[in-house]
């Protein structure tokens, strides 16, 4: 932590391929740039594209998640608001986060399978059910949807403002007042 800022916020933004995480992180972080807060967007897809993995096991996942915790409180203790979009399908990541990371904030995006096979720009979805693809959380393979989020947002409408205003409200505002 630098000795002039308090550490950042880490938003923690998980849900199933297609719920919008991506869409509502890029949004949070102009709203949060715009108010003259720090803020940088750690995307699962863009992290894997970087360290050049693509591993659907287990294993790959709870090592990815790792790192995009680890890469998440490392910004955060810098003073800088990290906003994490990522699937993240365990429990037990979820309670490490929530005991190592300061002031992180767990947001769950929910989407009915419709909505988020019809967002679905890699086509993943069509290609789980052809059988084309590797496990598919929330298809054919378990999710471990949060226990004690922050907040969970239905994100069935197309407008990520919507999700935007409610994180803003319930965990943006309180902080802003208690500075």
């Amino acid at each position: 932590m630098t000795a002039s800022r308090a550490p950042g916020t880490v938003f923690w933004i998980t849900g199933l391929s297609g719920a919008g995480k991506s869409t509502v992180a890029a949004a949070l972080q102009r709203r949060l740039l715009d108010a003259g807060r720090p803020a940088v967007v750690i995307d699962g897809d863009r992290i894997r594209a970087v360290i050049g993995t693509d591993g659907l096991g287990a294993a790959d996942r709870r090592k990815m998640g790792g790192i995009y915790a680890g890469l998440a409180r490392d910004i955060a203790l810098q003073g800088v608001d990290a906003i994490c979009a990522t699937i993240s399908l365990f429990h037990d990541l979820h309670a490490w986060n929530r005991a190592n990371i300061p002031n992180y904030r767990e947001i769950y995006l929910r989407a009915a399978l419709a909505t988020r096979a019809a967002r679905d720009p890699k086509g993943l979805y069509d290609s789980a059910r052809a059988g084309r693809a590797g496990p598919m959380p929330g298809l054919d393979e378990p999710f471990d949807e949060p226990r004690a989020p922050d907040m969970v947002i239905d994100n069935d409408t197309p407008d990520p403002a919507c999700a935007v205003a409610l994180i803003w409200e319930r965990l943006v505002v309180p902080q802003l007042a208690a500075a």
